[in-house]
């Protein structure tokens, strides 16, 4: 049987014709819809992030959330332009949720763990984190994922459901830390002096707080080729590693410059005659 195609396009141009223009109907708006959703989501996440009363966290979440209900009203209008009922579609929908529910429980359970990480706020944008067994300041919250930067610019994905399930260490959760150094010197030296010299090198440095607690220089181990000086000083959350650096260097060179040693491990070893 051969196809008559004039024949076919004289009996059923209308048809063509309206499904043409609903398909080009649809295509507009899917697109249109899409930019619209995207502008709207990016407007939002900016007037949240203007207003210093409100955690700029909200504003990275709100906005996915925003962005997804969109373009989930986007998709409905694109059936009802080819036809298809919104009560018919919310239907079909609810008969697919089990189905949807069940393929699904990974995406679920992270936009469920990006709800409780609004609400308990176990870490923010901006904070240094260790969470899921990798560390690195939070970018960005959005419905699915916690997006972290390592300190060397490394982007790390994580699963909302992994960040929120396990441990977290919120480094920047506290605005102030306490910043721990550990000197070693030969037994030989003397302590007091040893101690003394930590202590002005701590002095000297303004950075390094009275409060919750003075500094702390003191013997705290006998180890196997040195005497243990530890020292504990609070400084600010966001000074913490140029002051423990700072420290590090300036005991060293100071301990240079007055006769103590930072020795080597080494052993003796004892014979008796037999």
């Amino acid at each position: 049987m051969e196809f008559d195609l004039v024949a076919i396009w004289n009996e059923h141009q209308g048809v063509i014709l309206g499904y043409a223009l609903r398909a080009v109907g649809a295509l507009l708006v899917l697109i249109i819809g899409l930019r619209i959703a995207g502008s709207i989501a990016g407007l939002a996440r900016r007037q949240i992030n203007a207003r210093e009363s409100i955690d700029k966290t909200l504003g990275s979440f709100f906005s996915s959330l925003i962005q997804w209900a969109l373009t989930a009203a986007v998709f409905i209008t694109v059936l009802s332009v080819f036809g298809v009922e919104a009560t018919s579609f919310v239907a079909v929908l609810g008969a697919l949720t089990l189905a949807i529910g069940l393929s699904m429980q990974g995406a679920l359970g992270n936009i469920a763990s990006g709800v409780m990480i609004m609400l308990f706020r176990p870490y923010k944008l901006g904070d240094y984190i260790e969470a899921a067994g990798v560390a690195g300041t939070v970018k960005d919250i959005n419905l699915f994922q916690t997006v972290m930067a390592t300190p060397d610019n490394v982007k790390i994905i994580v699963p909302n459901s992994e960040g929120i399930s396990g441990v977290i260490k919120n480094f920047s959760g506290y605005p102030v830390r306490r910043c721990d150094v550990t000197f070693g010197i030969d037994y030989d030296d003397d302590m007091d002096k040893a101690i003394g010299i930590i202590r002005q090198v701590i002095a000297d440095d303004d950075r390094i707080m009275s409060e919750p607690a003075e500094p702390f220089v003191k013997v705290t181990n006998l180890g196997d080729s040195s005497v243990d000086i530890a020292s504990r000083s609070w400084v600010k959350a966001e000074d913490y590693w140029d002051v423990k650096f700072h420290i590090t260097k300036a005991v060293k060179k100071a301990f240079d410059e007055q006769g103590i040693s930072i020795p080597y491990p080494h052993r003796t070893m004892v014979q008796k005659a037999g």
